[in-house]
């Protein structure tokens, strides 16, 4: 759910996150990974934006990836077989906290090729140009603080300042599933009105992405995997059956077993 969410806020507010990461708000569309593939690529997290002049390569990532500095290598290469005569600028950004030396890499080597990339730590970030930007509002949470839920709570005052409600609500439910890395459901439901983001359309992807997983894996439980997203969406449990039409009970033991 966290690359489809990052799909989302970097291809709706793609301004936003080209002047936070290049300067500048330049107007992007979204490349497609099969303009490049001459082998299968690794396209679940992968985020290809572009101008006349320019690529934007986005890699959002949770956890560290030993591949990460050849994975960038291959991208830049790809991109530059399609087109040779465009910039290409490409950043890795790291949501949750970690120690572990692969999100400082920046680099990769292999004999005496060298290519570089940009490592994003965003608990290193300030939270300032997060809330002026509305795309960047669900990763405000994730930046620099000492307190998630009083960052959260002044996301939350920007967010019922939009008048779009289709956008608020987006908003609203990705900055409640980026919220829940750091803190726990029930907390983020006291900040943010989850029967808002109901009406969104990452909420509809949740529900259909629980759908899916219940056909590859099994009605029952595909249904049971999607409890965690909608529980950070801020839902009871009732409402959780509800809409996955299963047992209250049954929500309640998985909760429950989640919990140990």
């Amino acid at each position: 759910m966290f690359d489809n969410l990052c799909k989302f806020l970097a291809e709706s507010f793609s301004e936003d996150y080209a002047a936070w990461l290049l300067g500048r708000p330049i107007k992007l569309t979204k490349l497609s990974p099969t303009e490049l593939s001459l082998e299968p690529i690794r396209a679940d997290s992968l985020i290809l934006e572009q101008s006349e002049d320019l690529v934007l390569h986005l890699e959002f990532q949770t956890e560290p990836d030993p591949t990460m500095g050849f994975r960038m290598l291959d991208y830049r290469v790809r991109v530059y077989r399609r087109f040779p005569q465009k910039t290409m600028h490409q950043f890795v950004i790291y949501l949750k906290r970690s120690n572990n030396d692969l999100v400082y890499q920046d680099s990769f080597r292999v004999g005496e090729t060298l290519h570089r990339y940009q490592a994003i730590r965003l608990w290193e970030q300030p939270s300032e140009v997060f809330l002026q930007s509305p795309g960047l509002l669900p990763l405000a949470v994730l930046t620099q603080t000492s307190d998630p839920a009083l960052k959260l709570r002044e996301v939350a005052t920007v967010l019922d300042q939009i008048e779009d409600n289709r956008v608020k609500a987006n908003l609203m439910a990705a900055t409640s599933v980026f919220g829940g890395i750091l803190l726990a459901p029930d907390i983020i439901k006291t900040i943010l009105r989850s029967e808002i983001m109901q009406e969104s359309a990452v909420y509809q992807e949740i529900l259909r992405e629980g759908e899916q997983r219940g056909l590859l894996k099994g009605k029952l439980e595909g249904k049971l995997e999607t409890i965690p997203l909608l529980k950070k969406l801020g839902l009871t449990i009732a409402e959780i059956a509800k809409e996955l039409d299963i047992d209250v009970e049954l929500v309640n033991r998985f909760v429950a077993n989640q919990n140990n």
